[in-house]
């Protein structure tokens, strides 16, 4: 069942609608404070809230108390010219509130909510790239502040894709270590047989190929931090070597007899259920102990599908810090990767959002241009189509669409150097036919219904504009 996430205050019909349809094209699924007269764990999971009503701060504070204990660590936003705006809207290095200004702009809104998120990281955005505010992110990142300091070793555990890398990374970023080197190494990727030379280093003549001596990974991480990926797939004569290593601090190189010390934190992470392996004699139980000082578990994206918007925006900037384009994804969009059970888990969306940006750079993605296997049955209509065209585009609709209101007259006026009518129709008619067929699932007999027109004429609009749908034989 969907929760209500965003509480909306705001008085004015034409505002609420824009902020409403924002907030859905970001993924977030909000509800007018008007319409919220009882708050449920089985119907709410506050995310966020949005105050621009000319209500009074008695009328204001009534309406937040909704939000229960969710107030003191969601983000807040406030309209500029509100009247409350001083008192709700300061921002300050450890504020969880940003003003947003109207016409409101979809990048506007984005950028408002990706600047409190880096606040509330601590304001390591440039360090910390472990995002989500759903609740078990953050508890992981609650976690990771907890054991951060101490020289603790830490065990990441989790499916692929999850991120346990990037959660080791910021408990180095994040350490007294920070200026040392952070080290990475993935036991399961190199040869049993070679993977000792990796880890201690080896002697010139220690081995056919040792034609000069090497340091090892410990050795290149001292001072600092060593990360152990994929620590399920080691060797047991390894993780003897190993456990001497974490007990004692010391090690020799391969063909070398000087012992040497090492100053290191050691963070392993996996994927594998090491309490089986040890139960199947694949995994040294002393060792097992010896690293899960500190366990940590990552949720499977399916289990935070509410991060989606967030991780999507974190994927957009490094693309456009590479010279990308961003994908924005639709309303429809967004609901039927809620659908989607995310196997690869972030590292897949990772994938997926960078693959949408090659092939619509800088457009909507609608669900209908999703590869095949995210496109899953809508669960309800894109119903706010007409108000996310206002977001995105200067000229704004003129006459309600889809159970929209109109918008004022003064916000529709001609450029000062002319307009090509009949391409901005057509835009208008592009426009709204994705809608329609993002709103049906791509199925271009119900789309037709929506649009009022017969099939037929759908579908040579269709070719027309070079557009395509799932249902077009239908």
């Amino acid at each position: 069942m969907q929760k209500f996430d965003f509480l909306v205050i705001e008085s004015n019909a034409t505002r609420a609608d824009a902020v409403m349809s924002a907030l859905h094209f970001l993924g977030y699924r909000p509800q007018r404070a008007a319409d919220c007269q009882s708050v449920d764990a089985a119907t709410h999971a506050w995310q966020g809230a949005y105050v621009g009503s000319d209500a009074d701060e008695v009328e204001v504070e009534h309406q937040l108390a909704l939000l229960g204990d969710a107030i003191n660590r969601i983000p807040m936003l406030v309209a500029a010219d509100a009247p409350l705006a001083a008192r709700y809207g300061k921002v300050t290095p450890a504020s969880r509130a940003a003003l947003v200004e109207f016409p409101l702009r979809y990048e506007q809104m984005a950028e408002a909510l990706r600047g409190i998120h880096a606040r509330l990281l601590g304001g390591q955005s440039g360090s910390l790239r472990f995002v989500g505010h759903s609740t078990p992110m953050l508890h992981v990142n609650a976690l990771i502040r907890q054991v951060a300091p101490f020289d603790s070793t830490v065990l990441v555990l989790g499916e692929s894709g999850t991120g346990k890398e990037m959660v080791a990374r910021a408990i180095h970023e994040h350490s007294q270590r920070r200026d040392k080197p952070f080290v990475a190494i993935n036991c399961g990727a190199i040869p049993a047989e070679l993977l000792e030379s990796e880890l201690f280093g080896h002697e010139k003549g220690s081995f056919t190929g040792a034609i000069s001596a090497r340091k090892g990974r410990f050795e290149l991480a001292e001072g600092g931090t060593l990360f152990l990926d994929e620590i399920g797939d080691m060797s047991l004569p390894m993780q003897v070597k190993l456990l001497r290593v974490l007990q004692e601090r010391v090690y020799e190189r391969v063909g070398g007899a000087k012992t040497q010390r090492c100053d290191v934190r050691v963070i392993a992470a996996t994927h594998r259920d090491l309490e089986q392996s040890i139960t199947d004699g694949r995994f040294r139980e002393d060792l097992f102990y010896r690293l899960s000082v500190f366990p940590l578990e990552l949720p499977a994206l399916r289990e935070r599908l509410e991060d989606l918007p967030v991780l999507i925006d974190e994927f957009n900037q490094r693309l456009a810090s590479r010279g990308l384009g961003v994908a924005r994804f639709s309303a429809g969009a967004m609901q039927t990767l809620r659908e989607h059970s995310w196997p690869g888990n972030v590292r897949e969306l990772a994938n997926l959002v960078e693959r949408m940006a090659i092939l619509c750079p800088h457009a909507e993605v609608r669900a209908s241009e999703l590869p095949s296997k995210y496109r899953h049955v809508p669960t309800g209509a894109e119903a706010h189509g007409a108000a996310l065209l206002a977001l995105m585009e200067e000229n704004l609709p003129s006459a309600p669409v889809f159970g929209m209101h109109a918008v004022d007259e003064s916000q529709r006026l001609l450029p000062e150097d002319g307009i090509d009518l009949k391409d901005h129709l057509a835009d208008i008619e592009v426009g709204l036919i994705r809608q329609a067929l993002d709103a049906t699932g791509g199925v271009v007999a119900h789309a037709a219904r929506l649009l009022h027109m017969q099939r037929t004429t759908l579908v040579e609009k269709l070719r027309k504009y070079g557009l395509q749908a799932s249902g077009i034989a239908a």
